[in-house]
């Protein structure tokens, strides 16, 4: 598969950056989590069949995107694809979130569903967002404790310093070693292709702001501790597959079951085993089989 890698002037001053595959008649939206951007895709992008006509996105401060104008909610991400999707003139596709990026899509996928064909939600990040705890003297979080504003988030001496200072560092060995406390737990992409993804991370201006955009992000009917939720997740009324390794040490199973109940009927709950937040690295063939066997259901 050809992939080419693009930019797109938004009408609200920003600029993607995007990979696109040139074939295939069955339309496909990437959108890529924290620390990554739509490099982290090229396994699937490589791998897909033919009929695909694949779009991966770099969120605004991610990969070759700009970041004009700081974003302060996951719904700042998802009207950029929206402006996106217009731009080129996609108006019915499969869209497929991973991580943060699953929130995005969710939330797209309530506000626009006349879009939407299909949801898929890889290792997604829950309806009622992502916590960060509070830290005690040891470093262990403090459970019920949550952080609420960006300041907190910018000290926290666990989660967010250590990348920070990495980012700031272009320190890469301090990021492989996060990620294969976290990600990499099993297996690893070969090591140029793990090079690539490193100096990709490097590429992130926004990560205090995304982990900000996490602790707020609540479409479930509760409060999350932060904020109210505002129940948008019964809006998403699309047929949804939610992807969820059995050893994810980063998103547990517990939201990936939160999102089937608040989404309800329409949603589907795959457990990859043996896999962790990364199917594209752990199990890339059931992934693309999951895929594919998904979107070729009427």
């Amino acid at each position: 598969m050809d992939i080419k890698l693009k930019k797109l002037e938004l009408d609200n001053g920003e600029t993607l950056g995007y990979r696109e595959s040139s074939s295939g008649e069955k339309n496909l939206l990437l959108i890529h989590g924290n620390m990554t951007s739509s490099k982290h895709w090229d396994l699937l992008m490589e791998n897909l069949p033919d009929d695909y006509k694949v779009y991966a996105i770099d969120l605004r401060g991610f990969g070759i995107s700009t970041y004009n104008k700081e974003i302060n909610s996951i719904k700042d991400f998802s009207e950029d694809v929206k402006l996106f999707v217009d731009k080129i003139g996609l108006e019915k596709f499969t869209v497929a979130g991973w991580s943060t990026g699953g929130g995005v899509a969710m939330q797209f996928s309530a506000d626009y569903p006349e879009y939407v064909e299909n949801l898929i939600l890889l290792e997604s990040v829950g309806v009622s967002g992502y916590p960060i705890f509070k830290k005690d003297e040891q470093g262990n979080p403090i459970i019920g404790e949550i952080l609420k504003t960006k300041e907190e988030v910018a000290m926290d001496p666990i989660q967010v310093m250590p990348i920070l200072n990495a980012y700031k560092n272009k320190d890469k060995e301090t990021l492989k070693q996060i990620w294969e406390m976290t990600i990499y737990t099993h297996n690893k992409p070969n090591d140029s292709r793990y090079d690539d993804y490193l100096e990709d991370m490097l590429t992130q201006r926004n990560l205090v702001d995304v982990d900000y955009a996490l602790l707020t992000f609540n479409i479930s009917n509760k409060h999350n501790g932060v904020v109210e939720g505002n129940n948008l997740a019964e809006k998403i009324q699309v047929p949804t597959l939610i992807i969820q390794g059995d050893r994810d040490y980063v998103v547990p199973m517990e939201m990936a079951k939160g999102i089937k109940d608040a989404i309800g009927d329409n949603a589907v709950l795959k457990v990859i085993e043996n896999s962790g937040h990364s199917p594209l690295i752990d199990n890339l063939d059931e992934l693309i089989d999951s895929i594919i066997d998904f979107t070729s259901k009427k």
